[in-house]
């Protein structure tokens, strides 16, 4: 029980690897913030969690792009709990387009839910890990943030700020005890990448640039989150993980 008593508030995670983070901190002991923008289906995977490993729970609806409901969800968690010791930013989203047919509203909204999310959620949770002296921040990057993705400019641009913000707050926030990381997944089985994933030839191009031969399971990057929530990864901080199946190792 890697997590024992800890407060883990995740975003984006009904569902995809936002939930396979949340399961993993639930299995180590975990007390788990499910946020998500809905807030029926938040709810329902509490009751989940709590039905398979017997951990307490919090739903909260919240649009991490939006200011107030970030501080909503961080004052909610710390109202039931009085604490807050793991803060996963993993919301995010991609939309598929090439540089002539996007707009800046399609800019907009990929950069803020996928990298101003990072910066409101860090933001709303710090002085509560300053107050404690110690805390653990993980933020979802990609291997489209060390690579080009053909289509999808924006989301690139947007995981590249999430590694270079992590090296930032790694340093900013050290003296506090708190360790700022980031994972970054490869392909990984989610609804993302779906679509791509039931096409026969985009799968197999997939995999051929996976060396370890599969797609990457929420699991996967959930079990990477708990070792740096845990006190594994004390000495570790400002460093991105990458969990890609050997895809940048080309």
């Amino acid at each position: 029980m890697k997590l024992k008593n800890k407060v883990a508030v995740i975003t984006g995670s009904r569902r995809g690897i936002g939930f396979g983070i949340a399961e993993e901190m639930a299995k180590e002991g975990a007390k788990i913030v499910i946020s998500d923008i809905d807030q029926k289906e938040c709810e329902k995977a509490c009751k989940t969690l709590e039905k398979r490993y017997k951990t307490k729970t919090l739903a909260v609806k919240c649009d991490v792009s939006n200011k107030n409901e970030v501080d909503n969800l961080i004052q909610q968690t710390i109202k039931k709990f009085k604490k807050i010791d793991i803060l996963v930013n993993n919301a995010g989203i991609a939309r598929f387009g090439s540089i002539s047919d996007k707009d800046e509203k399609d800019w907009d909204l990929t950069i803020d839910v996928n990298l101003k999310s990072v910066f409101l959620c860090t933001k709303a949770a710090v002085p509560y890990m300053i107050k404690q002296k110690s805390g653990k921040i993980i933020s979802l990057a990609s291997i489209a943030g060390f690579v080009g993705f053909d289509s999808i400019s924006d989301y690139c641009a947007s995981k590249g700020g999430v590694i270079a913000m992590t090296k930032e707050l790694a340093l900013e926030l050290a003296k506090y005890n708190i360790n700022v990381n980031a994972i970054a997944p490869g392909i990984i089985e989610t609804k993302m990448t779906e679509g791509m994933l039931k096409d026969k030839k985009q799968r197999e191009g997939l995999l051929a640039q996976t060396p370890l031969g599969r797609v990457g399971k929420p699991a996967d990057i959930g079990k990477s989150a708990v070792f740096l929530a845990s006190k594994d990864s004390d000495f570790v901080t400002g460093h991105t993980l990458v969990v890609d199946g050997g895809w940048l190792a080309h």
